[in-house]
């Protein structure tokens, strides 16, 4: 005398909710571990990027550190005295005051 089930127990719709449960638990898991290798993979990425911008940017800094050291060189080479004397007396004609033109004012 069967009644129509297929199920010859009893506990039939706790182990089959139970069975769901798990692949849903399963499913959670196989989607969390997917979220976070593509995490690591995006951040592994951005940190490769910034990596190499910020090579790129110590590599300018270099040159930059070079160029102002050159323009270092060159400011005191345009404002020597012996060059500022000498344009002084070519371009604007002047001169060394003669020791008997130079007079003491005393306070």
């Amino acid at each position: 005398m069967t009644q129509g089930r297929t199920s010859t127990s009893g506990f039939g719709w706790p182990l089959a909710l139970r069975s769901s449960l798990s692949l849903v638990v399963v499913l959670t898991l196989v989607v969390a571990c997917l979220a976070s290798a593509l995490a690591v993979i995006t951040a592994t990425h951005l940190t490769r990027e910034q990596y190499g911008r910020m090579q790129q940017l110590e590599r300018e800094q270099q040159q930059l550190q070079t160029e102002w050291g050159q323009l270092l060189l060159e400011e005191s080479a345009w404002s020597s005295p012996a060059r500022i004397e000498r344009l002084a007396m070519e371009r604007l004609e002047m001169r060394l005051p003669d020791v008997d033109e130079v007079e003491v004012i005393q306070p």
